[in-house]
């Protein structure tokens, strides 16, 4: 059984910077000719242009060259891709599983320094710029993007695995079991796990809204370090295995969650389960997102996440009244006391003597998938969070990010957990003799209106994946565009092309048994993200020294500013 069925997986604004530009001392020329970007501190400042978004063809032929060639040997065979690919993720999880303990902890301890140090007022956008998007909208379509349906699916009955299986050497199925149980979910979802999300987000905001980067990919956010050579082979290559992850990620949580839809369908219709049921989900499913998807960000996506959140609010409200209220309370504020007591402990733990293996099959797992979506996610937030600040964006994703996971491990995660305690439903033995969607099911039917409960979950599970595969295509096609000014959104076709594609894959994949071997291999990716990634802050670190070295936290003038406004005949930048 996979060990994690979803995640995500995951924009245009307008307006000209208004008002003078700050006055500030150059200590840097930019020069270049006038057919080719200028080199201003590490990022590329291409002059406005007018005409539609072109697709960078090297990175869109080659990510589909890439897809193909992964994809084909993988449904060819299924068991043996499988086999080897497990083999590597045991080595990288088995023998550098500390590297991605070490990162995590220490990109949390980096976004706390930022949150705290007076670069989190830094806005990201001119002084005057307005964000586009209501906080409520803006959240709502960072939290969908980036957790999908993962949250509710694992909100059901992660527990059920920690309650069977602890850590700490505890005896399975104990009080003290059960205690970890409910806690341990709140730490794989909560302040490391957006923290992940949140810095490569940071970076590419920066880059896009404050130097003015004109394209909109995860070279541009190493360019503080790498330089033009992100325009070059190696910033292709990067993008290229971005859109791989992310098709890689995407794709599969499509195809896992079709069958959980197909069983409530199935228990709730006269349908049968089977081929032409799963095969009926997924084209709805895809005209949901690919509708979306080409209506674009403030018709489509905007929409379908506000949908989401009230959705989850509706079903929320109606577990915390119906189900056992003090009991879910009671448990959260425990689990809370227990995460903060032991972070620490949790954050490091490698259990080398006892060899549990606890944290390869589980935290280390995670923070690899939470690595292997961090670009889509921060590539996504960062084209919606203009006029937001650094602080405004860590609190958004790593506070309220994670409080609206604990939430759902909280309604849906302690009530499955008083069914198994008190002996109503035997969910984890549900789930290890038949799987992760009959538990799911059983704990919902069992509720007071259990039939409205089922109905409730499988719609918001539908709109919840639209809402991440809507952010993926979307994501995929500004990283595959030439050219992305800030008013411009992808080519309609380019963001279906990619949607379909998801669609494609998952449906292939699900059918030839190679779904968790892609999903393997989308985990495998996330180990030189992690390098990646390490780029990233640096170029971060790098640029706020530069543009904010003095108290003085106005932006930074820029070339493409100065030649509209007329204030200068040569670029200068700080």
């Amino acid at each position: 059984m996979s060990r994690i069925a979803t995640q995500s997986a995951p924009l245009p604004v307008r307006g000209r910077r208004r008002g003078p530009l700050p006055a500030r001392t150059p200590t840097r020329r930019c020069t270049a000719g006038a057919s080719r970007p200028r080199h201003c501190g590490g990022a590329s400042v291409i002059p406005a242009t007018g005409g539609e978004v072109r697709i960078d063809r090297r990175i869109f032929g080659f990510s589909v060259l890439l897809v193909a060639l992964i994809c084909v040997p993988v449904m060819i065979a299924p068991e043996r891709g499988q086999q080897a690919l497990d083999a590597l993720l045991g080595v990288l999880t088995g023998k550098f599983g500390w590297v991605y303990l070490w990162f995590a902890a220490a990109v949390a301890a980096f976004l706390g320094w930022l949150a705290f140090s007076r670069y989190g007022r830094v806005k990201f956008g001119g002084r005057d710029d307005k964000p586009e998007f209501a906080t409520h909208s803006w959240l709502a379509m960072i939290f969908t993007s980036g957790i999908g349906g993962g949250i509710i699916y694992w909100g059901v009955i992660e527990w059920s695995y920690y309650y069977v299986e602890p850590p700490m050497h505890i005896q399975p199925r104990s009080t003290e079991a059960a205690d970890w149980a409910a806690a341990y979910p709140l730490f794989h979802w909560g302040f490391t796990a957006w923290g992940l999300f949140c810095l490569p987000a940071l970076a590419l905001a920066y880059v896009y809204h404050v130097r003015k980067q004109r394209t909109l990919r995860l070279s541009d956010a190493c360019r503080g370090v790498i330089g033009d050579r992100a325009d070059g082979w190696l910033g292709r290559l990067i993008d290229v295995l971005f859109i791989f992850g992310l098709i890689g990620a995407a794709g599969t949580s499509l195809g896992l969650e079709v069958p959980l839809v197909s069983e409530g369908i199935a228990a709730m219709t006269p349908l049968e389960k089977g081929t032409p049921l799963d095969i009926g989900i997924v084209v709805v499913w895809t005209a949901l997102f690919g509708v979306s998807v080409f209506l674009g960000m403030q018709k489509g996506l905007k929409r379908l996440a506000d949908v989401n959140v009230w959705l989850a609010l509706v079903l929320g409200v109606f577990i915390l009244v119906v189900g056992p209220t003090v009991f879910l309370i009671d448990t959260f504020t425990q689990s809370f006391g227990i995460l903060l007591q032991n972070f620490v402990e949790m954050s490091f733990y490698t259990d080398p003597v006892g060899r549990s293996g606890f944290e390869e099959t589980w935290t280390i797992f995670y923070w690899g998938w939470w690595i292997a979506y961090a670009p889509f996610v921060g590539l996504f937030t960062a084209k919606i969070s203009k006029g937001r600040t650094v602080r405004g964006m860590i609190g958004a994703m790593c506070l309220a990010g994670s409080a609206g996971c604990w939430l759902a491990f909280m309604l849906l995660g302690n009530t499955s957990l008083w069914m198994e305690i008190n002996k109503i439903v035997p969910v984890a033995d549900i789930v290890q003799g038949q799987g992760d969607t009959a538990g799911i099911i059983a704990t919902l039917a069992h509720l007071p209106f259990g039939s409205f409960a089922v109905v409730a979950f499988l719609l918001l599970m539908v709109v919840f994946l639209a809402t991440t595969l809507d952010s993926s295509a979307y994501t995929m096609a500004a990283t595959a565009s030439k050219d992305l000014p800030q008013d411009a959104e992808p080519a309609r076709w380019h963001r279906v092309f990619w949607a379909i594609v998801l669609a494609a894959v998952s449906v292939i994949l699900m059918y030839t048994g190679g779904l968790e071997a892609l999903q393997t291999l989308s985990i495998i990716t996330a180990f030189p993200l992690i390098f990646v990634l390490v780029l990233v802050a640096i170029s971060l670190a790098r640029w706020l020294r530069e543009d904010f070295g003095t108290n003085d936290l106005q932006p930074p003038l820029v070339a493409d500013q100065q030649l509209e406004e007329g204030t200068e005949k040569e670029p200068v930048t700080t």
